[in-house]
């Protein structure tokens, strides 16, 4: 039999089908080792065949198989495919996705718990009379196993030390082994709570279940209760013998989610995300594979559990960036469970209290069903907000980091035995170090931004390649020792609430404080046991956490990412504030959101305040189709990074070239086509340039295709990235 095999080399010199002759026990999907360029090296069989046209004297032959099971089952075959169609990846680095990286090259693989047992040759009797008297640590093992029955070894050796030995050696003793589990987040507690649906959820739920093979959109106010309907949906899928896919945006999630479903599902649940342990990971992936678990909890790279007979996939905050994958390889999660839900025909839920435009969008032109949860639980009021104008502030001699009523907000919620959540998008002291003399300002050597102070380790950072230097007590340029920090960051905040509130309990949680493994846990479970009444974060407490007694949430520079140069910023915007504002309030008191701007008559702020999300879309559907912005049309971007600027031009220019002859047969139909340098001109000592394009979508995915065409032409030292409707155009 002759087997097609993609070697697992990440080069667009090698990614192609080779042909290797094997016997029949091979099997399509299975992991392989072969022979390639006199090296011996891993690869995926993806096809076989009777015959072939490589010569019998160049033939070469399978060498043996590296896995007991078929690693990639024909849907991820298929989805792989798919992949490198519509993204233009290469195949292996598609396949790559599929399996935890470590399982490439045996770097990880099962362990096992080894059990000693008195053998089965012999009776307990028998080797006591041959043991004799002498023998006592011998002796006093085999009446302790006879006590016990069995006992893992590690105990042995340490209750009787060399005696273990001794006894295996003789044949009185099996050792018997047994996969030992690496289970993440075992210390979760659960908590098992019965739930009445409110007519929300059950309309909801009774909706999604009246056909399992459609997809939903579920649009639901924060605290509307979506997870309860996630549960159930899934609970009733798992009856019916199938098995499903429930994500989440961020890893700091998932701890909290996983806990909701074990004490619902027990066992039946395993998770995958990249904060876990090689080992647990790959046990975690095991399980799913062996069906030992049928529900797969976890962040982006769940979408690709090995899951068969799917019966839904649940995208929660749908809208979240941190969907997309905007690094090799790229690519949407919503575009990949759709593929998922219609190969295996079953449900696709996209849940979101501030849905992506282009998903409502198609929402209200049927490509999924809408589902409204327009009402808290209990019909629990949202949390008042409050627009608070910084610059007014600042006018009336107030330059601390609080305004007068986030100050008075805070007194108030204290003093009641409240807890409250600051937002602030920015991690470290200070987002920047300038000279307010000659201008200067401190800059990572190899990206083209300016450091972070990050007052803690006394150290400046750079957030893009991680380089750190020295903080500076004087400018080099002009010896001027008065340096102005920037922007507030996580780390001002929790000092300068310690000047504030020193008998008050403050936790951080941004990417510096949460680097250790179930470190997002130990943070929050310290939150909600109300071991702390501040929590200060970025981004990870902005969705998703549920704490009873938050009824207060301060937004600090609430429009810090109004005005990046991108046509997301604002839908951004509006979506974090709305999330972050629904921390508050969720229980029984009313909640209370106070957001700094200085900007407060941006209608971005103004419908986020009042927490309008149709309105909002109204707005903004119309400014994207005036503007010719998706999901009117595609937006292309071509990025080139290389150490060598000129490089860059050159192999940007040749493709740029090939383009414009691409739009000579298309001319009503590229809209924008334009090259330039990188808003972010370095990261990394990298030189970036890039080519955006502006599609009609009726034909992007046509002429997309010739545009993959064109950036093939290769320059060894310039990589070169095609992405579809980029999250971030710097």
């Amino acid at each position: 039999m002759i087997y097609e095999v993609i070697v697992d080399i990440s080069s667009s010199n090698v990614d192609k089908v080779f042909d290797y002759y094997g016997e029949d026990f091979f099997c399509v999907g299975q992991r392989v080792l072969v022979p390639f360029a006199n090296k011996q090296i891993e690869g995926f069989i993806v096809g076989k065949k009777e015959h072939t046209d490589v010569p019998d004297n160049k033939l070469k032959s399978l060498l043996l198989p590296l896995d007991e099971y078929v690693a990639l089952s024909p849907e991820m075959l298929s989805l792989a495919s798919y992949l490198q169609y519509k993204y233009h990846l290469r195949l292996i680095d598609a396949l790559r996705l599929f399996i935890p990286s470590q399982m490439r090259g045996g770097k990880v693989k099962e362990v096992f718990s080894k059990t000693a047992s008195i053998s089965t040759n012999y009776t307990s009797q028998q080797i006591l009379i041959e043991l004799g008297k002498k023998a006592k640590k011998q002796v006093e093992l085999i009446n302790y196993l006879v006590e016990v029955g069995s006992q893992d070894t590690i105990t042995l050796n340490k209750m009787f030390g060399v005696a273990l030995n001794a006894l295996t050696k003789k044949g009185y003793i099996d050792i018997s082994f047994t996969p030992r589990q690496r289970t993440p987040y075992k210390s979760l507690s659960q908590t098992k709570q019965a739930h009445i649906l409110t007519t929300d959820q059950q309309n909801a739920y009774d909706t999604i279940m009246s056909n399992l093979s459609d997809p939903y959109l579920l649009f639901g106010v924060t605290g509307s209760g979506k997870t309860e309907v996630y549960l159930r949906v899934i609970e009733q899928v798992i009856a019916s013998g199938k098995t499903a896919i429930m994500l989440v945006p961020e890893i700091s999630l998932t701890p909290n989610m996983l806990r909701l479903f074990r004490s619902r599902f027990g066992e039946n649940v395993a998770i995958l995300h990249s904060g876990l342990s090689v080992g647990e990971r790959f046990d975690e992936w095991q399980r799913l594979k062996r069906g030992q678990a049928r529900i797969a909890v976890g962040a982006r790279s769940a979408i690709f559990a090995p899951l068969q007979n799917l019966g839904v996939i649940i995208i929660d905050e749908q809208h979240d960036s941190s969907y997309i994958s905007q690094s090799n390889p790229r690519y949407d999660t919503q575009v990949v469970a759709e593929f998922r839900a219609k190969y295996n025909n079953c449900c696709l839920v996209l849940g979101s209290a501030t849905p992506s435009l282009d998903t409502f969008y198609y929402a209200t032109k049927g490509k999924y069903k809408l589902i409204n949860m327009p009402s808290r639980i209990n019909e629990r009021p949202l949390p008042k907000v409050e627009l608070v104008d910084m610059s007014l502030e600042m006018r009336m001699g107030n330059n601390a980091l609080f305004s007068v009523t986030l100050k008075n907000e805070l007194d108030e919620c204290l003093a009641k035995g409240n807890q409250a959540m600051l937002f602030v998008n920015r991690r470290g002291y200070s987002s920047f170090l300038m000279c307010p003399k000659c201008g200067y300002v401190a800059k990572c050597k190899d990206c083209d931004v300016a450091l972070t102070y990050h007052k803690e380790d006394n150290q400046l950072k750079c957030h893009y390649c991680k380089n750190r230097y020295k903080v500076l007590d004087v400018c080099p340029v002009c010896k001027n020792n008065k340096l102005r920090q920037g922007r507030m960051g996580t780390e001002q905040v929790v000092a300068y609430l310690k000047t504030l509130y020193p008998e008050v309990e403050v936790l951080r949680m941004d990417f510096d404080t949460t680097q250790t493994k179930e470190s997002h846990v130990r943070i929050l479970d310290a939150f909600s046991l109300r071991k702390a009444q501040i929590l200060v974060g970025t981004q990870m407490i902005a969705k998703g956490h549920d704490f009873p007694y938050v009824t207060l949430v301060g937004i600090l520079d609430g429009d810090q990412s109004l005005y990046h140069s991108d046509y997301l910023s604002s839908e951004k915007t509006y979506q974090l504030l709305t999330q972050v504002s629904g921390r508050s309030g969720r229980d029984k008191q009313v909640g209370k959101v106070v957001l700094q701007t200085y900007t407060p008559k941006h209608y971005c702020l103004q419908l986020a305040k009042d927490q309008d999300y149709l309105a909002f879309y109204k707005k903004e559907i119309n400014l994207r189709e005036a503007t010719n912005f998706p999901p009117f049309t595609e937006v292309i971007r071509i990025l080139y990074t290389s150490p060598t600027s000129q490089k860059c031009v050159d192999l940007l220019n040749k493709h740029y070239a090939v383009i414009e002859n691409i739009k000579e047969s298309y001319p009503n139909d590229f809209l924008f086509l334009q090259r330039m340098r990188c808003p972010l001109q370095r990261i990394e000592n990298k030189h970036r340039y890039q080519i955006l394009i502006k599609l009609s979508a009726d034909s992007a995915d046509q002429i997309l295709q010739q545009i993959y065409q064109a950036t093939d032409i290769q320059d060894k030292e310039v990589s070169v990235f095609c992405e579809r409707n980029p999250q971030n155009l710097s």
